[in-house]
């Protein structure tokens, strides 16, 4: 059996090493555990709640935990402050966490491996003044210049994981060397001023700014997009059960497929509404949902991602299957740094500015908090890109919800540090629950 198929036994990327008996053998299939899929088509409704509970039984928690939090949290602020669900708010909320959003998508990937990076903060930083340099001062093109700062964030970050596989340094020392030595060139090319102002009008400032919205505010705009994301879902879910129908091995029911996009919808075409009540859709938040979209296609559909969860579950394990672990480690720490120059880019456009605080502060702390609070897990080997869009939720939703409330930023930090330590015990619990089960 190919190690491509080995992989791809399992979407979560944990039970790879679990799953290496060949698909048409029988006795393997004998001692096999059953598949909810025929759980479900046996017992109905029963079969849904039986696998519900064994997966948290087992550990397997997913989402819950975070979504939970979150419906927590903002129950608490809307009694505190009316304004909080307001429609203004929510949108404030949606366009603010797209930049650290971009970051944290490229963590996922390291975090994946059971790695840090820790310099995603500094090239974010040194990628907004690359593009400020060039565009102000050497006359560049807008459109090269960001073509050329997130390629060196690409560079930087292949340069990180070359030390790292290749070399034999831990990621954490080369990360944070490289926190200190881009930080440190970022503040050489911002020079005395410490601050280069980006034409407003220049085409990636203007595009990501906070007054552009998609199909210029146009209600029609939202439900475009909320339709998309439904009639995608639907065709994706339906390709699948074919496959796997065309296969002989369990799939999910087409009851199961429309609610499932039912709920899907009726998420979509409120948020929508929520958001055309205020201004629209910010064209930052369209291009940080396709980017989500495409990077989950990558990591769950494509070999190189089931290579990154193998190397997560067991590098020797992947390593003895055939996967060239050095080239997969240097990539992913390339997606990670491209993703870095992209949040700075996006920060930028915000600010339409370079300055020193640029990837500075809480930068780098918020964006792995983001990634670790919405569900990837520290350990390697599990979680997903949706861990971003979920985390930067959470801590936009505080962070906004304590300035509506004027408290002091220490209020922030302690309050963002007590849900990313949740956040980790549950995910300790969680293995360890799994271990417990067989499963880890």
């Amino acid at each position: 059996m190919s190690d491509t198929s080995k992989v791809s036994k399992a979407d979560a990327g944990t039970e790879a090493q679990n799953n290496t008996a060949p698909a048409d053998d029988p006795t393997a299939a004998g001692v096999a555990v059953v598949d909810p899929r025929l759980l479900v088509r046996e017992e109905g409704l029963k079969g849904y709640w039986t696998e519900f509970t064994r997966k948290v039984k087992g550990g397997e928690l997913g989402s819950l935990p975070v979504v939970i939090g979150l419906i927590i949290i903002w129950t608490i602020f809307q009694l505190k402050n009316d304004r909080f669900l307001s429609a203004d708010n929510l949108s404030n909320i949606s366009y603010y966490m797209s930049a650290t959003g971009m970051i944290a998508i490229g963590l996922v990937f390291v975090l994946l491996l059971g790695e840090i990076d820790l310099s995603v903060g500094s090239v974010s930083g040194l990628a907004s003044t690359l593009f400020a340099v060039f565009v102000v001062e050497h006359g560049m093109n807008t459109w090269l210049a960001l073509v050329l700062a997130v390629i060196t964030g690409i560079a930087i970050g292949a340069l990180h994981g070359f030390f790292f596989a290749r070399i034999g340094v831990p990621a954490f020392v080369v990360t944070l060397a490289g926190l200190l030595g881009w930080n440190g060139l970022m503040l050489w090319l911002l020079g005395s001023s410490g601050t280069i102002n980006i034409p407003s009008d220049s085409g990636p400032v203007h595009l990501l700014g906070q007054s552009s919205f998609f199909m210029d505010q146009a209600i029609v705009g939202a439900y475009l997009l909320a339709g998309l994301g439904v009639v995608l879902s639907l065709i994706g879910n339906f390709n699948e059960q074919r496959r796997r129908r065309a296969a002989g091995v369990p799939f999910r029911p087409t009851v199961e497929i429309l609610v499932r996009v039912g709920a899907l919808a009726v998420a979509s075409f409120v948020a929508a509404a929520v958001l055309n009540d205020s201004a629209g859709v910010s064209n930052s938040l369209v291009i940080f949902l396709a980017a989500l979209v495409i990077v989950d296609f990558v990591l769950r559909r494509t070999t190189f991602g089931r290579k990154v969860f193998a190397l997560g579950g067991s590098i020797e394990a992947a390593r003895r299957a055939g996967i060239n672990v050095p080239m997969v480690r240097i990539t992913v720490f390339a997606i990670s740094g491209g993703f870095a120059a992209i949040g700075g880019m996006f920060f930028a456009g915000q600010t339409a500015s370079a300055t020193l605080s640029a990837g500075s502060g809480n930068v780098l702390m918020l964006a792995i908090a983001a990634a670790v609070i919405g569900g990837t897990s520290l350990f390697g080997g599990r979680g997903s890109v949706w861990s971003a869009l979920l985390g930067m939720l959470v801590i936009q939703s505080i962070q906004t919800g304590l300035d509506l409330l004027n408290m002091n930023q220490s209020i922030q930090f302690m309050i963002t540090g007590g849900v990313l330590l949740g956040a980790v015990v549950i995910d300790s619990v969680s293995r360890r629950s799994q271990k417990a089960a067989g499963r880890a």
